[in-house]
């Protein structure tokens, strides 16, 4: 299921973002994208969205900005500055042409600023409590869109038991059309034609193109579907197996059908179950 949300925090030297994103996927895939600093704390992060996502692929994003605040003392390693002129100096020296730089390129080569003694212990309070407020509202995120999709199939699965109940109401009327329809055609072609022989014939060709029980599965298969959608914990996977399994009826369906609107009633049952089944794949 797709979804963003976005907070941060901040400690006396520190602003932390955390940012998750979703999109959709069949099974559970997250990664986790964290600075160098916060290593040791993404298995820890990943068991804790794990605990609330069980479907879809997320992307938890967490970083840090250094906070500027006013009367804050820049903290230089000044024997790093001249262990850095000293190695300078002796490059210039094999140099055609030496070349300036400021205090400021030497202020931005790695390890010349010191940074404060940073709390391992407050920082990973603090990366835990901004992913679950993160968390929280991820969460309610995909509830709202959850409470969509579920609008959007119910109405689809309403519109899959009415064209069923259309279907069975039609079955009676298929099966006079076609006892008619061979009566007259024998007619036309035996001079004394054998009714009781017909009759058999007409129960034999009855109970190859009987839908009936393709039409009742179909109705409980879909009033399984409404009952899975109203429970709280996660349902897409059993939805998945639904959806397969009103594919199947309604195929088979379409290849008993002998007459031009149950055909029809078919092709119209397969598209709705495909538009379920695609918003399926967003629901976790």
């Amino acid at each position: 299921m797709t979804a963003y949300a976005a907070n941060e925090t901040e400690l006396s030297y520190l602003t932390l973002y955390c940012e998750l994103r979703s999109v959709n996927h069949r099974y559970c895939d997250i990664s986790i994208k964290i600075p160098e600093r916060f290593a040791l704390h993404g298995a820890d992060l990943r068991a804790m969205i794990a605990e609330k996502i069980s479907r879809g692929k997320v992307e938890c994003t967490i970083n840090y900005k250094k906070q500027s605040k006013d009367g804050q003392v820049l903290t230089v390693n000044m024997d790093a500055v001249q262990a850095l002129l000293n190695a300078t100096t002796q490059i210039e020296q094999l140099m055609p042409a030496a070349l300036s730089f400021s205090a400021l390129d030497i202020l931005a080569f790695p390890g010349i600023q010191q940074e404060p003694d940073t709390d391992k212990d407050e920082i990973q309070q603090a990366v835990r409590l901004l992913l679950t407020k993160t968390l929280g509202h991820f969460v309610e995120v995909r509830a709202r869109e959850g409470a969509q999709l579920r609008a959007v199939i119910d109405d689809r699965c309403q519109k899959v038991q009415e064209l069923i109940v259309l279907a069975q109401k039609r079955i009676p009327e298929v099966l006079l059309a076609l006892r008619n329809k061979l009566k007259d055609k024998i007619a036309e072609l035996v001079a004394q034609p054998d009714f009781d022989r017909l009759e058999q014939e007409l129960v034999l060709l009855t109970q190859k193109l009987d839908v009936a029980e393709e039409l009742d599965r179909l109705q409980a298969h879909s009033n399984e579907v409404i009952r899975v959608l109203k429970q709280s914990e996660p349902v897409g996977r059993r939805l998945d197996f639904l959806m397969q399994e009103l594919n199947r009826e309604a195929n088979t369906l379409g290849s008993k059908s002998a007459d031009k609107e149950m055909t029809q009633i078919a092709i119209e049952l397969k598209v709705l179950i495909e538009q379920m089944r695609e918003q399926i794949q967003n629901i976790e």
